[in-house]
């Protein structure tokens, strides 16, 4: 049987009828769970662009209610550009502020705390990240860094420990759980369903937090890849200057892109090797289609399915003694 080259033509999709397929998949959606609208988070991205834009679609912007839920560490470009999209859709907003709800359940201080254990030095107004070498770097097991930058500019880098690690990470999390709970919060008194926004790439491979960004009523956008996410932002006619704006997870105070810190390469490459591996294309033609050696789609592949295990606990259900 005659096979077709993979090319990158394959992730093209038709961006007016996905949009059809997902508004009429959104109003049943909404009819089952006899709801009357929709809440979200806007965060300026891409994704939650895209979702917020589909849902006007799917049921007008006097239904769709947008949150803009900034803390200490987030950028001030999200509230910004959080606000032109809702303008520019005719959503309607509401400001809060997590940063006073983080401090009281500890987010920051415990955060320092492990931050320190690693960074002795570090200090509050220092700006800083985590981040992930590069999957092609070296053939060994990827370490963690902390990355930090002082308020002379000089910069600071660090390998973290496991448990410091799990620290930093679990008291990060507060942030993305507490977002969730103000999103059910409107959702409980307006009537509503909240809508998460992750796309394929992230809901594929982990890259959320369990009963915070992945906790969701309706994900509109769970089964595009981001490539695909950025074709549906062109014809719903999301803002260029957002669709200009690198992925970045904002949850750091020292910029980040999604690609440092969760993917290890950019979302035009991981989109391909991900299709590809879920429809069995030969690492060597997926090479070949998004510039990448053998070798190198080779290891993504490896990474795809290790992740893929690791958010099995992510998305299971909680487990039951008589199902």
């Amino acid at each position: 049987m005659l096979t077709t080259q993979f090319t990158l033509d394959r992730l093209r999709i038709d961006p007016a009828a996905e949009t059809g397929r997902i508004v009429d998949a959104l109003r049943g959606q909404l009819r089952r769970l006899r709801r009357k609208g929709v809440v979200l988070g806007l965060s300026g991205g891409i994704d939650s662009s895209v979702t917020a834009a589909l849902c006007v679609e799917a049921i007008g912007p006097e239904r769709v209610l947008g949150l803009l839920m900034p803390e200490r560490d987030c950028s001030s470009e999200s509230v910004t550009l959080g606000r032109m999209v809702a303008e520019h859709y005719g959503v309607d907003t509401r400001l809060e502020n997590i940063g006073p709800t983080l401090d009281a359940l500890g987010c920051y201080a415990k955060r320092d705390a492990a931050l320190r254990r690693v960074l002795p030095e570090y200090q509050p107004a220092w700006r800083w990240k985590i981040a992930l070498p590069s999957l092609f770097e070296d053939a060994g097991y990827r370490i963690f860094h902390v990355v930090a930058r002082d308020e002379h500019g000089r910069e600071h880098r660090r390998r973290i420990p496991l448990e410091a690690y799990q620290e930093i990470v679990a008291a990060t999390n507060f942030k993305q759980r507490v977002r969730k709970m103000m999103e059910y919060y409107h959702a409980d008194r307006l009537r509503y369903a909240v809508a998460g926004t992750p796309n394929r790439l992230e809901h594929d491979q982990g890259f959320f937090v369990k009963n915070g960004d992945g906790s969701a009523d309706v994900k509109p956008i769970a089964h595009l890849l981001k490539g695909q996410v950025y074709q549906l932002a062109e014809h719903l006619g999301v803002p260029e200057e957002i669709r200009r704006r690198p992925p970045t997870t904002d949850t750091y105070s020292l910029e980040q892109t999604q690609e440092e810190f969760f993917f290890s390469l950019p979302y035009e490459q991981m989109d391909a090797c991900l299709w590809g591996r879920e429809h069995a294309v030969p690492e060597s033609e997926v090479a070949d289609a998004c510039g990448l050696s053998t070798s190198q789609v080779e290891r993504v592949y490896a990474d795809i399915d290790a992740k893929r295990r690791a958010a099995e606990y992510l998305h299971a259900r909680p487990l039951l003694v008589d199902a």
